[in-house]
């Protein structure tokens, strides 16, 4: 149990922000006064961590701005609630794969120099399960990489989670790519390959396992980048999605937000943002190549685990199955027993889903 409890802390995740990238995010936007305590103390740690960011940007051009990477990631896609965390931590059992860690997550710029002291702090004081789902937290697990992006650059859609009133500007701009300027996609490629390679070194991988439901909204880029990436999307039961990212977005803004936006905002984004990026999804993913593309409905894979996993390996001509497989089996075997939160589809939230998301059902061909 963590010191620190996860909606009560004083600061949030821009602490590990480079001072440019704060600023750069922060500039022009209103913080509502019930918040600015978090901020300025948020801005003054992130001042002071900032310093520090030189020694790592030094060590990195040593040793690994012109190292090339041995393999394309695998991407696994989704829409947030769809199981992508599950499947994650399956497939990151295989110690070929590289990832993003939890401690990356919160500080990118302190991987290659004072990651253990900043490490050893962190897991002292964070809480050691996630608030919504009870899936457990350690600064070593793998995590999604948008966070760690959003403290490397301004161009994130997670910037929402600090000023939710722009949500919507965030989702065009730089989930969908559809208004992002060609400069701030140069600085997109730049940081995310700049985050790979930081990643593979840290977690002494060779192929970069990347789980973060913001690039099911980027398929088109991410091929341009890595032309023979492999891509898993995960299907879940929208109404279940629709439950539970309200549970999740509702609970994990309150320590992060530097602005209020009511639970009908909020709730109305949930609705929008999911069929935006059903629809993204479905026009982009053409642009990978065959062979590369798996689709896999999460109730499916969430029942047979080990032999999904091995079936994709095969189908998507991923390496070193073979050398995991002990280690993927114990793993799935370790949360067979794992209680999961239950959902009772309110009249409401069958009728919000029907009216905003019917394509999805049919699509997929959920039903009640």
């Amino acid at each position: 149990m963590g010191l620190l409890e996860f909606n009560k802390l004083p600061i949030n995740t821009l602490v590990g922000a480079d001072w440019k990238t704060f600023n750069q995010i922060t500039k022009g936007r209103d913080i509502d006064p019930a918040y600015r305590g978090k901020y300025r103390l948020t801005k003054a740690v992130c001042r002071l961590l900032s310093t520090l960011t030189s020694l790592q940007e030094s060590r990195y051009k040593k040793l690994l701005a012109d190292k090339p990477l041995e393999h394309d990631p695998v991407f696994i896609l989704g829409h947030w609630r769809s199981g992508t965390t599950f499947m994650h931590n399956v497939f990151s059992c295989d110690k070929h794969f590289g990832y993003n860690t939890t401690y990356q997550t919160v500080f990118p710029h302190l991987m290659m120099w004072g990651q253990p002291f900043f490490k050893k702090n962190m897991s002292w004081l964070m809480p050691d399960k996630r608030p919504t789902d009870n899936m457990e937290l350690a600064v070593d697990l793998p995590q999604e990489e948008e966070f760690a992006l959003s403290n490397m650059m301004p161009y994130t859609y997670y910037n929402f989670w600090f000023l939710p009133k722009y949500m919507q500007e965030y989702a065009d701009k730089y989930l969908l790519f559809n208004d992002i300027t060609d400069e701030e996609l140069k600085v997109f490629e730049e940081t995310f390959v700049k985050l790979i390679k930081i990643s593979l070194w840290n977690t002494h991988g060779t192929q970069f396992l990347s789980k973060n439901p913001p690039h099911t909204g980027r398929v088109k880029e991410l091929v341009k980048m890595f032309p023979n990436a492999k891509f898993i999307y995960l299907m879940r039961n929208p109404y279940t999605v629709f439950e539970s990212t309200r549970s999740f977005f509702t609970n994990t803004i309150q320590p992060l937000k530097l602005e209020d936006i009511s639970n009908e905002e909020l709730q109305a984004n949930i609705l929008s943002v999911y069929a935006k990026l059903y629809h993204k999804y479905e026009a982009d993913k053409k642009y990978i190549p065959e062979g590369n593309l798996i689709e896999v409905k999460f109730e499916d894979y969430e029942k047979n685990a080990f032999d999904l996993t091995k079936e994709i390996y095969e189908k998507l001509s991923i390496p070193g199955f073979a050398e995991a497989e002990a280690d993927i089996k114990a793993y799935v075997d370790k949360k067979k027993g794992y209680k999961k939160n239950k959902y009772q589809y309110k009249p409401e939230t069958v009728k919000l889903v029907e009216e905003h998301w019917s394509f999805a059902l049919e699509d997929w061909g959920y039903k009640l």
